[in-house]
Parts: C-alpha cells; sequence; structure tokens
C-alpha cells in the first residue's frame, strides 16, 4: 500500500514546496527541522493534515520521508534523523551537493567528485533505508504540477530498491512528472550534476523557467 504519511526533513523552500505538494495530493505531513518553532507559520496554515516536529520526529512520522536540506547538511541531517527510523522506508533524496562558494561562469561547484555521488554516502550511513534521487535536476517553483502546456517533463531517479522506486514513481505521476528510471544509486553521480547544467541558463540570463525533457523513438 502507497504511504499516506510523509516526513519531510528541511525548513527551507525546496522542503516547504515539496511539503505542500503531499498536502495538495491528500497526504499526511510533518516537517522536521532543528528548530520547529521556525515552522509555527506553515503548520498554521497546513492545517489539520500539517505537523512539525525535529529531525527525528518527522523520520519516524513518515511512512515515506523527503530529505530537502542543503546538501552540505545532508549527512548531518540523516544521522539526526536515526538511520533506524530510516530502516526499510522509502526515502526520497531531493539535495544536490552544492558548495559553499559562488559559481563559476554560471557553473555551481560541488563538494563530491564524479566517482562517490551524495546520495551514495547517505545510503552508506542508512543501509537499511531505501533511497531513490528525485526532484534534484529543476528548480523548487516547478516541483509540483508543473505547467510546460501539457507536455510532461522527465524527472531522473535511482536507487537500489525497486519497490522504492515504483512507489516514487507513483508520487511523480501526482505531481505531474513522467519518472525515468536510470538505474542504481551509482547512476546519481550522473544526476546530481544535472543541477548545475540547469541552473546554467538562470546565473546566466536569469531564465529560471525550464524542465529536462528525454526524448525516444
Amino acid at each position: 500500500m502507497a504511504a499516506k504519511k510523509i516526513g519531510v526533513i528541511g525548513s527551507g523552500v525546496v522542503s516547504q514546496v515539496l511539503a505542500d505538494g503531499f498536502l495538495k495530493h491528500g497526504y499526511d505531513v510533518m516537517r522536521g527541522s532543528r528548530d520547529p518553532a521556525k515552522l509555527a507559520g506553515w503548520k498554521a496554515k497546513a492545517g489539520a493534515r500539517g505537523a512539525t516536529g525535529s529531525f527525528a520526529d518527522a523520520a519516524r512520522f513518515g511512512e515515506l520521508v523527503v530529505l530537502a536540506v542543503k546538501g552540505a547538511a545532508a549527512e548531518l541531517a540523516v544521522m539526526l534523523c536515526g538511520p533506524e527510523h530510516l530502516s526499510g522506508k522509502t526515502v526520497i533524496d531531493a539535495m544536490n551537493p552544492i558548495a559553499d562558494v559562488p559559481p563559476e561562469n554560471g557553473v555551481l561547484k560541488f563538494f563530491t567528485t564524479l566517482d562517490e555521488a551524495l546520495m551514495e554516502r547517505l545510503q552508506k550511513l542508512a543501509p537499511q533505508a531505501n533511497f531513490v534521487k528525485a526532484f534534484s535536476c529543476v528548480g523548487n517553483a516547478l516541483m509540483v504540477n508543473p505547467d510546460f502546456g501539457g507536455v510532461k517533463p522527465t524527472m531522473f531517479i535511482c536507487g537500489n530498491n525497486g519497490r522504492a522506486k515504483e512507489e516514487v514513481k507513483d508520487i511523480l505521476t501526482r505531481f505531474g512528472w513522467e519518472a525515468e528510471d536510470m538505474g542504481a544509486a551509482e547512476a546519481a553521480r550522473a544526476i546530481e550534476p544535472l543541477c548545475m547544467l540547469w541552473c546554467i541558463p538562470g546565473f546566466q540570463r536569469n531564465q529560471w523557467t525550464h524542465a529536462f525533457k528525454l526524448l525516444k523513438k
């Protein structure tokens, strides 16, 4: 049975957009923060199906968990969630390993290499969790039901667990995307850098309303 209780880890814009998207589609949502008081305004607007708590509270609450913190804080976030609270669950990794330095000619810097993705690091920290990379190759304004004139954009996903990926595909379909499964966790080495490519038109020309589409014959 598909998850109906979603734990969203993070107090930034991406976590809010995704939490609101899950509420819109009928899920119960708990947002987790190191300072839950920061989320009081969101909780007041979310209604009866929205709640807040610590990272561990949200990880325990969620039948499915979404990690949506800054990439530099991702490993700490997993530890604060408690790997035991993620065990056996689908965990959507919506993050990118963006370094805290300015882009160079519009190109972001990463703190990882092409030999190990951030998601691979997280999978090692919580080996019993079923990580799935998703929502990482588009800006937050387009994550939930983007309007491209009836054309569904492509969300590239990957992960080691087939059942978890099917669960995420179902969510992506509800959120107006077509999902393209790129394989196991190692594929995140290719998916995460799509964030760099997506951001270049934004940094260079202030164009932020695009998405990727995989064409097939």
